[in-house]
C-alpha cells in the first residue's frame, strides 16, 4: 500500500506501511508536525470524529511550537485496509534514565490523552491489534516504552482500546453534561441553597468593588490582561503553599498565550474572567481547552486579597461559565483531573482514567515496572483521605524550588 500523503523532505516519515497481524490496519509514524497537518485537520473536522479538545491540531501545535514539549515528536497514524486514517496519536519521546519513553503530547497540562479517532467505529479496533502495531513501529520510532497516562476508559459512550486492561490512574476527572436550557442546567449543577449563597456573595462583591463584568477574552489585549492576572494569582497561591509554580516556566506561558490567541481563528483555549468594571481589576480567571462540543477546564485562579476572596469570585465565575457554555451550544463541561470541592459540588460524572504501559525493549520493561509502582503509590495516597492529608502537610513543609 502506498502512503497517501507526500513527504517532500523525505525525512519526516519515520516508519511507513508497518502492517499489523490482524484487521488489515497499517501504521505510519511522522516526525514533523507540518507534514502531518493535512491528515490531522481532515481527521478532526470529520462529522464523526471522536476525540478530546487536547487532541486538536491547534492545541498540540501551540504546545510544541512554544517549546513546551521536551523531546522529539512522533505522530502515529493508523490506516485501514483502504488507506483511510482511522486513528492519530501525537507522542513526545523523552529520555528518562536512559530509556526512550513515549508520552502523549501535553503532559499534565492535558487532562485527557485519548487518541484522535476518525469515528466511533474506529474505536472498535481490537486492543491486541493496536498493541501489535505500536510494538512494530517502536524500533524505527526510537521508543523503548509507551507510557500513556490520563487515558479515559470511555469517551462519549465509546470504549477507549488503550484503556482495556490498563491499570487505574492516580486520579479521575469530573464532568457535567450540559443541556439546551441553560437555566435548567444551572439548577441541576447548583443546588437552590448554593445559588442563593452565590447571589448574596455577588451582591456583596459589587458593594465592595463596584459593577462586575463576566468576560471572555476576545482581543489580544484582554487575553494578555487575564493571563497576566492568572499568573500573578497562581504564583501567590503556590508560594503560600510552598509549592513550585509550574506556570513560571516561560515556555508554558508562551504556549497558553499562543493557544488562547483570539487573533488566531478559533482559539484552542478560551480564557474567561470576572472583572471589576470600573477599575479593570481581574478578580478570577478560568481557562479551558475547547472544541465544538466541550469545554475542558485546564486552569483557574482568583484574587486572594481579603477584600474580594471572601466573596468567592472563583465560584461566581464558575457559575457564569456553566451558563455561558450551555447557551453557546456546547454539550459537555468538565473540570479536569483531580479531586477538589468545587468540582464535586457541581459535577455529576466521574471520568475514570487509566494508565497504558507498553514496554518494547528490555530497558523499557524495567522502567515500566518502576513507573507502575510509582503510579500505584500515588493512586493509593490520593484515594485515601488520611494519606492525602498527610502528603499535603509534608509538601507544605518542603521549601519550593
Amino acid at each position: 500500500m502506498s502512503v497517501l500523503v507526500q513527504d517532500w523532505s523525505g525525512a519526516s516519515l519515520v516508519a511507513e506501511g508497518v502492517q499489523g497481524a490482524h484487521g488489515g490496519m497499517r501504521a505510519e509514524v511522522w516526525s514533523d508536525l507540518g507534514a502531518v497537518e493535512a491528515i490531522w485537520r481532515k481527521l478532526e473536522s470529520g462529522p464523526d470524529c471522536l476525540g478530546t479538545p487536547y487532541q486538536r491540531f491547534d492545541w498540540v501545535a501551540a504546545f510544541l511550537r512554544k517549546g513546551a514539549a521536551a523531546g522529539p515528536l512522533r505522530v502515529v497514524v493508523l490506516r485501514d485496509a483502504s488507506g483511510w486514517p482511522r486513528l492519530l496519536m501525537p507522542l513526545a519521546i523523552r529520555r528518562e534514565r536512559g530509556v526512550r519513553v513515549a508520552r502523549v503530547v501535553g503532559g499534565t497540562h492535558a487532562n485527557y490523552h485519548l487518541p484522535l479517532f476518525a469515528s466511533r467505529e474506529a474505536t472498535a479496533i481490537r486492543h491486541e491489534d493496536l498493541v501489535d502495531l505500536l510494538v512494530r513501529v517502536a524500533p524505527k520510532a526510537g521508543i523503548d516504552l509507551y507510557l500513556l497516562t490520563h487515558q479515559p476508559r470511555t469517551w462519549d459512550g465509546a470504549v477507549n482500546p488503550l484503556a482495556i486492561g490498563a491499570r487505574p490512574g492516580a486520579n479521575d476527572a469530573y464532568g457535567l453534561m450540559l443541556g439546551p436550557d441553560s437555566e435548567a442546567t444551572l439548577r441541576r449543577a447548583f443546588s437552590a441553597d448554593a445559588r442563593k449563597k452565590l447571589r448574596s456573595k455577588e451582591k456583596r462583591l459589587i458593594e465592595a468593588v463596584g459593577p462586575l463584568d463576566y468576560r471572555r477574552a476576545e482581543t489580544r489585549a484582554e487575553m494578555d490582561s487575564y493571563l497576566g492576572a492568572f499568573f500573578a494569582h497562581k504564583a501567590a497561591r503556590f508560594a503560600s503553599l510552598c509549592i513550585a509554580d509550574p506556570y513560571a516556566d516561560e515556555s508554558i506561558r508562551s504556549f497558553l498565550a499562543a493557544a488562547a490567541d483570539p487573533g488566531a481563528g478559533t482559539p484552542a483555549i478560551e480564557i474567561h474572567a470576572l472583572v471589576a468594571r470600573e477599575t479593570g481589576r481581574v478578580l478570577a480567571t478560568f481557562g479551558g481547552a475547547v472544541d465544538c462540543g466541550r469545554f475542558s477546564g485546564m486552569m483557574t485562579a482568583f484574587d486572594g486579597a481579603a477584600d474580594v476572596s471572601r466573596f468567592s469570585p472563583g465560584d461566581l465565575l464558575l457559575h457564569h461559565l456553566v451558563r455561558d457554555q450551555a447557551e453557546r451550544g456546547r454539550r459537555a463541561f468538565d473540570l479536569g483531573v483531580g479531586k477538589a470541592r468545587y468540582k464535586s459540588s457541581i459535577c455529576d460524572e466521574t471520568i475514570e482514567l487509566a494508565e497504558f504501559v507498553l514496554p518494547v525493549s528490555a530497558r523499557g520493561r524495567l522502567y515500566g515496572v518502576a513507573a507502575g509502582a510509582a503510579t500505584r503509590l500515588r493512586a493509593r495516597i490520593k484515594r485515601d483521605p488520611r494519606l492525602w492529608a498527610l502528603a499535603q502537610r509534608l509538601r507544605r513543609l518542603r521549601p519550593a524550588t
